[in-house]
């Protein structure tokens, strides 16, 4: 993470950086990918603006249980107050510096003590006591920011559960960023006859060796799985016939294949059902992957539950919460969410070639243990870095990181799609839909890259030291 000073340093020696020299309309140069100056901007210009995926406020259902994490290279905590309410704080004692509580969940009580020297604060980051505070008086601490106890992280919006903030506060607020995928958010919610989700069965954490834009990216690409995961789709088939062709009666007289091998073979689906499935390009870098279906699609037997939604929420709204199956909702720059199963991914950066994913999954109340099985068992065989599927991933992005590096040709085609009008203009309104293989999606992303890094500039080395506070 960098310091208030290296942040300073980087907007000095790239102060004059125009963003659009580096992302055409249809390519994009590799130093935004290698840069360790440019990733420092990003925190600066681009995260610290941006709306962030903090947590679930399951994960704080008590005042005082706290959940610790990190924002854009800011440690930070999230916490339920006594009045119930859900904030962001700054994971900094107000005297030292030293960090008040360790990452992942815990639980304060009625105050947060610092370790080092005891400092207390009210669950609302409000400065309660300091050991020996007569050694104060007569000083200038009362007028002193360490007398104001914990520094908010900006500003904090809570919809259906799930908690995002940002540092800066001179962006779009949170519902004209969110735009549509408000409405995604209220469908993955709605699977839930409660209207709740819950987060569960722990975190599957991965750190590798690439920028995170290029796993970004890799969640709107639909090109790739049929080349990139053949083994997986290979193996996955080879294990079904092998099972059908057994001699054993009870398994050859399945009608489908077990649910892992229904989660793995749709990777092998050819390049038209990826192009069918259909996508929607949205304002802000955001996206919707699979807006006709998905490899998700019918996964589940629903059985009970689906009358439990039907009674909960009635016909119609449940046709549609049941339809919501997407291969990916970007949720831009740090997000993505499935809605069946209930899982996400939240992209940590650590530098220009370090990153950290997580994968979580839901339980949404009511429903029956199969659904977050489904969803843990998802996370397992995709996600994990252990799993088939992640290692040809990973293996490929961190290639990508060390190769963008070669001699030769700098930039990165993102042509497919971009058909240029009369005047050779590429025009390309938002929102639109475009078939799933369009690279419209990547286009969007970085377009939102160049907007974000442009209209952060100009506000001057407080912001930046604001945001590394």
């Amino acid at each position: 993470m960098s310091s208030a000073g290296e942040v300073r340093a980087a907007v000095g020696a790239m102060a004059g950086l125009d963003p659009w020299a580096l992302v055409q309309p249809d390519q994009v140069h590799r130093d935004i990918y290698l840069s360790e100056d440019i990733f420092a901007l990003e925190m600066e210009r681009l995260w610290a603006r941006a709306w962030l995926f903090v947590g679930h406020d399951s994960q704080v259902p008590e005042p005082g249980d706290v959940w610790a994490t990190n924002l854009a290279g800011q440690p930070v905590l999230m916490l339920r107050g006594h009045d119930g309410a859900v904030r962001v704080l700054h994971n900094r004692c107000a005297h030292k510096g030293a960090a008040l509580r360790p990452e992942g969940a815990s639980h304060a009580g009625q105050t947060l003590r610092c370790p080092y020297h005891a400092w207390s604060y009210r669950l609302d980051g409000t400065l309660l006591a300091a050991p020996q505070k007569d050694g104060l008086a007569g000083t200038a601490f009362e007028s002193s920011r360490a007398a104001q106890g914990l520094t908010p992280y900006g500003e904090v919006a809570v919809h259906r559960g799930f908690v995002f903030a940002r540092a800066r506060r001179d962006g779009p607020g949170f519902e004209a960023s969110m735009g549509e995928l408000m409405a995604a958010l209220d469908l993955l919610a709605d699977r839930s006859p409660q209207g709740r989700l819950k987060m569960a069965g722990g975190v599957l954490r991965t750190a590798f060796d690439a920028n995170w834009k290029i796993y970004l990216e890799n969640i709107n690409d639909a090109f790739h799985p049929i080349s990139a995961h053949a083994s997986v789709t290979a193996s996955a088939d080879s294990v079904w016939r092998g099972a059908q062709g057994a001699g054993d009666g009870a398994r050859s007289a399945q009608a489908t294949p077990p649910l892992a091998l229904r989660q793995l073979l749709p990777f092998g689906s050819g390049y038209d059902f990826f192009k069918a499935m259909g996508a929607r390009v949205l304002p802000h870098g955001h996206s919707l992957l699979g807006t006709h279906h998905s490899i998700h699609t019918g996964y589940a037997d629903l059985g009970a539950y689906g009358e439990a939604l039907r009674q909960a929420h009635g016909e119609a709204r449940t046709a549609q919460v049941l339809a919501f199956a997407p291969q990916n909702v970007v949720f831009y720059p740090s997000m993505a969410l499935k809605g069946a199963p209930p899982v996400m991914r939240v992209l940590r950066p650590l530098s220009a070639g370090r990153t950290v994913l997580e994968a979580w999954a839901f339980q949404p109340e009511g429903a029956p243990p199969e659904v977050l099985r489904s969803a843990l068992l998802y996370n397992r065989q995709v996600f994990s870095p252990m799993s088939m599927v992640a290692h040809d991933d990973l293996h490929l992005f961190e290639g990508l990181q060390r190769s963008l590096a070669a001699r030769g040709n700098p930039w990165v085609s993102l042509h497919r799609g971009a058909v240029r009008g009369p005047d050779g203009e590429l025009q390309e309104a938002l929102p639109r839909d475009v078939d799933g293989l369009d690279e419209a999606l990547l286009r969007n992303q970085y377009r939102a890259w160049a907007e974000g890094m442009a209209e952060g500039m100009g506000q001057g080395a407080g912001a930046a030291e604001a945001a590394a506070c």
